[in-house]
């Protein structure tokens, strides 16, 4: 059973790691703007579990794209760990989200002709990292995820939970700080729903590390340390 994390004692200083400052972000749809953030402000602590409710179409997953700089907001900055990423060019944010920022989709989005192990140490190859060395460590994630035994089978070979978790293990290969989640269990049942919520919070838990989970899903909300909504252009507390 999942267990709600117990609230940091008042005299524990709790670090920034994402700043917003006066972001926004509109689109133009049927030639009318709708606007998704408005002049937002708002910080995230280290170490924190945060999630983000709001129907959908409400700016959950738009928000989660600016933050890790796969999208750019209409103005307003982002700093993550000191760096205002909104001010990177693209090469630089592309390094420092893979650096930096693990990112859990809701449709897995594994490579279907890699391999298990292939898909979770891809992002590291890339980046010139030790084969050796990079296999290793995924081969220890995979181990966690309760998936070493599969790590030479394939993507289509594996229930969507299964695919979910091998998701995980490639998210938090490199040892990111901080973790965004993007409805993670919304493509599952709710069985494989909870074991990959479970597995995700202990992981991320463990080391520490912040976590940002987009959901339309209620029933998460009290394992949060945080819970906000995205209702007309702000972020309010749920």
């Amino acid at each position: 059973m999942i267990q709600p994390r117990q609230a940091p004692t008042a005299n524990v200083a709790a670090d920034t790691i994402i700043q917003l400052h006066g972001l926004r972000k509109a689109y133009t749809e049927g030639g009318r703007e709708r606007i998704i953030l408005d002049d937002v402000d708002y910080a995230f602590d280290r170490g924190e579990f945060v999630v983000l409710l709001g129907h959908s179409g409400s700016g959950k997953s738009t928000l989660l794209n600016l933050i890790s700089g796969i999208d750019r907001p209409d103005g307003g900055d982002i700093s993550i760990l000191g760096t205002t990423i909104t001010r990177l060019p693209e090469r630089d944010r592309t390094l420092f989200r893979r650096d930096h920022i693990g990112f859990v989709f809701q449709f897995f989005n594994l490579i279907p002709t890699l391999s298990v192990l292939e898909n979770v140490t891809l992002p590291q190859e890339l980046a010139g990292r030790d084969r050796r060395t990079v296999e290793a460590a995924a081969m220890t994630l995979l181990d966690r995820v309760g998936l070493a035994d599969r790590h030479d089978a394939f993507p289509d070979k594996l229930s969507g939970g299964e695919q979910q978790r091998v998701a995980i293990a490639r998210a938090l290969a490199h040892d990111p700080l901080l973790v965004l989640a993007d409805e993670p269990t919304g493509n599952l049942d709710d069985e494989n729903g909870r074991r990959v919520l479970a597995l995700l919070l202990e992981l991320t838990r463990d080391a520490g590390r912040t976590l940002l989970m987009a959901t339309h899903n209620p029933d998460i909300a009290p394992l949060a340390d945080r819970v906000l909504e995205l209702h007309d252009g702000q972020l309010r507390a749920g």
